[in-house]
């Protein structure tokens, strides 16, 4: 059996003995990648969707597009790929367990099929171990069937990687240019500069291909980021004064764009922070990023076994992409958020799938004791993913809890559609009302104190403070009704406009 190198223009015969891990196995990749996807579904599905409500970020997604309450402030940094994603069920019902499970499926469905590419790439114990160990992370089970779009520009991105390679050694491979084009203009359509992270090493890597191969490809690049980045361009002409208008406001709500070095930060916030803005907390827990720190070591040793074993560009342009993904996140950026990685994570499980199984099929008389402390070690890290996971979504549950229970108190203050809510939390607790949610300042600002003024004589308007924070001049005289206190905001109360206090 002989296998053809990829990226070079002549067809290289290799002899089936120089592959590497998983060479001799003839096991087809659908039991593998089909078993990981429906255990990736059913532990997201057991362990994350109940009672899990809308995270602040969702609810600013989801409000686009769901008949529940008026669309939340959308800021510059985001894009709308998300809000079309969630857009048929939204439009159907305004269920969150109904919204939670599909998009619980759909993740499954999505690692399914980003995997499937790569089945003429690497063997299917590789592709197996690779989707179990991002699969396995608390960061891709807890965003899995949330309304976010970093796990689905981890999809486009390894799709978009594994295409590339197919259509390199195959020009008239018309589904891998397809998929190069969908996987691109799917990572743009969610995060425009993510795409362009995801672009540049696949530009650079066309050089590497004959001539008179690399056309199609660069063609079909240009058109996936096009189609993925243009209704992101015409929102920043309509409603940004312009595309680098657009950009400097993004940087500006993102804390200034710059040289930063966030990798401690990430770091800490692998404890089981969604968020960790400002990131100045003790690290408490380093277990949770032993693999973080075991990372660099795997991805090194399976880029060596892979060029051992003539999968260099494989494995060699997986890393290289997942790297360049990460590098603005750690380097640009001056606070963390888990869900920030899972593009990096999703391409560097591949070349460290691959250093695991060399280790596990070495054969030497060290291989019992390397054996089990492989199992040792994996059982151990999906004890600690499974306990970090279980304490986010404790605390999003109470969460949700808390503001059911908000909401549902200012329905019997009688705040009703139309009503507008302000102040903290208002987004959360604004979308539950059916009410609209408006800032007069900071990032969100989208109306004057003026305006808000204004509309208490017409529709209730609610102010949401917590602590000693005064009300604004205007909400001074009306009541105030204290609320359950929600995550460490204590003293949180409501000030309800007098028109529509009570009905």
């Amino acid at each position: 059996m002989y296998e053809p190198r990829l990226i070079s223009g002549r067809r290289e015969d290799v002899p089936h003995k120089a592959r590497g891990p998983g060479a001799d196995a003839v096991a087809h990749p659908l039991p593998w990648l089909a078993s990981v996807a429906v255990a990736f579904t059913l532990v997201q599905l057991a362990v994350v969707v109940p009672g899990l409500g809308l995270g602040w970020d969702e609810t600013v997604y989801v409000s686009q597009v769901s008949p529940q309450a008026p669309a939340a402030f959308f800021s510059a940094p985001r894009a709308r790929g998300i809000s079309f994603l969630v857009a048929p069920v939204a439009a159907l019902t305004t269920s969150t367990l109904a919204l939670r499970v599909c998009l619980a499926l759909l993740a499954g469905c999505g690692l399914f099929g980003a995997l499937w590419v790569w089945r003429r790439l690497l063997p299917a114990p590789a592709l197996g171990v690779a989707g179990a160990l991002f699969a396995s992370l608390w960061v891709t089970l807890f965003y899995g069937p949330q309304a976010m779009p970093n796990l689905w520009v981890a999809y486009g991105a390894l799709a978009a990687v594994g295409c590339f390679l197919r259509a390199a050694r195959d020009p008239s491979d018309r589904r891998a240019l397809i998929g190069l084009g969908g996987g691109v203009a799917l990572a743009a359509l969610m995060r425009p500069t993510d795409a362009l992270w995801l672009a540049l090493p696949l530009a650079v890597a066309v050089l590497l291909v004959r001539a008179r191969r690399r056309l199609l490809p660069v063609m079909v690049l240009a058109a996936g980021l096009a189609l993925g980045w243009a209704e992101w361009i015409i929102e920043a002409y309509v409603r940004y004064d312009g595309l680098l208008a657009r950009l400097r406001r993004a940087s500006e709500i993102q804390g200034r764009l710059g040289g930063y070095f966030a990798v401690d930060d990430h770091v800490r916030a692998l404890g089981g922070r969604t968020l960790c803005r400002p990131c100045d907390v003790p690290w408490r827990y380093p277990a949770t990023a032993l693999w973080f720190f075991a990372l660099p070591l795997l991805v090194a040793g399976g880029v060596w076994a892979g060029v051992r074993a003539r999968r260099r560009a494989e494995l060699v342009l997986a890393t290289v992409a997942g790297l360049c993904l990460a590098a603005p996140y750690l380097f640009t950026v001056g606070y963390a958020a888990p869900r920030f990685l899972l593009p990096a994570y999703a391409l560097l499980s591949l070349p460290v799938a691959y250093c695991l199984l060399l280790l596990w099929r070495a054969r030497t008389r060290w291989r019992p004791a390397a054996v089990g402390l492989l199992a040792i070690a994996a059982a151990g890290h999906l004890a600690v993913q499974y306990r970090v996971l279980d304490g986010v979504a404790d605390r999003v549950r109470a969460d949700t809890a808390t503001h059911t229970r908000i909401a549902a108190e200012l329905r019997t203050l009688g705040v009703r559609p139309p009503c507008v809510v302000t102040g903290e939390e208002a987004v959360r607790v604004a979308f539950r009302t059916g009410c609209a949610s408006r800032q007069p300042g900071g990032h969100d600002a989208s109306i004057t104190s003026d305006a808000l003024a204004a509309a208490a004589l017409r529709h209730p308007v609610v102010v949401l403070l917590s602590g000693e924070r005064r009300p604004p001049s205007y909400a001074r005289l009306w009541r105030v009704h204290r609320l359950p206190e929600l995550g460490q905001r204590a003293g949180y109360r409501a000030y309800v406009s007098p028109e529509r206090r009570s009905r």
